[in-house]
């Protein structure tokens, strides 16, 4: 079936039984996360090598206004060589309202902060490791994690680290939401103003400041949401139509951040090392 693209905004249990619906080599856009699991991934990984499909995972955040400058920047030299990446939030997420996650064993890091460490990957590549601990909140009992900790090994040249804590209720006022990423020549700072106030949200913001000149704020066209749900979809079509060489979110690319979520989840599970008596 040609100029068509098949949109499976479905729950990742069924996305294998719905990829064999679909015709050989079909365009498709698979709603994240690629499955619950490492193995559900693998599955469809294996069902769009059978089948062939043009098939993208919906991993927006790289096609956001915010985090599109942030490459630019980068590929004008602006930044320099990435030494430090931070992420840090500190809010109030309605969790309540997502009652489809009482019956989910993983949460956060699978469906929140995957988004970030698909974001880091196109940003720095898979890394070497992961050091992580994601866990519960009192006043969510029946949620199984909704605060994670994560350290994404780079080696000794690049500290990558993530601070997420959904569960700050004590008023606005030192909310954040706060992405830094500081390079040898310069350094940006971003908010994702979806995350405050969600799900009505605040505007994305970004700066960027140079060796020797001052912070300055740079003017976004848009913001995370909505606007970069159209940035999967597009590259997906102008992929399947031959104007675009690459499928950035592809199933085969999007494989390597399931497996970064499996390591983050098993790393939590093995716990921190003993201190020494």
């Amino acid at each position: 079936m040609r100029d068509v693209v098949f949109d499976l905004a479905l729950p990742p249990s069924v996305i294998c039984t719905a990829l064999d619906s679909l015709p050989d080599g079909a365009a498709v856009l698979i709603q994240k996360p690629m499955g619950e699991n490492l193995e559900d991934a693998r599955q469809i990984r294996g069902r769009c090598r059978d089948r062939h499909p043009t098939a993208a995972i919906n991993f927006q955040l790289r096609f956001s206004p915010m985090m599109l400058a942030v490459r630019d920047a980068m590929e004008r030299g602006l930044i320099g060589d990435i030494i430090d990446v931070d992420i840090h939030l500190n809010l109030r997420d309605p969790w309540e309202t997502f009652l489809f996650m009482l019956q989910m064993d993983r949460i956060e890091i699978l469906v929140h902060s995957i988004h970030y460490l698909d974001w880091i990957r196109s940003l720095l590549g898979n890394p070497r490791g992961v050091y992580a601990r994601t866990i519960r909140h009192p006043s969510f009992p029946d949620l199984r994690d909704i605060r994670s900790s994560i350290i994404l090994d780079y080696g000794d040249a690049t500290r990558c680290c993530l601070s997420l804590n959904h569960t700050h209720e004590f008023d606005s006022r030192h909310e954040l939401s706060r992405v830094q990423v500081d390079g040898t020549q310069g350094a940006v700072v971003t908010r994702m103003g979806v995350n405050l106030d969600y799900p009505r949200g605040k505007p994305d913001r970004l700066e960027i400041a140079t060796k020797g000149k001052d912070w300055a704020e740079i003017t976004l066209l848009g913001n995370w949401f909505p606007d970069a749900f159209m940035g999967p979809m597009l590259n997906l079509q102008r992929f399947a139509s031959g104007e675009d060489d690459t499928l950035f979110t592809s199933v085969e690319d999007a494989f390597h951040t399931m497996a970064l979520v499996e390591a983050c989840y098993e790393s939590s599970n093995k716990g921190a090392t003993p201190i020494p008596n």
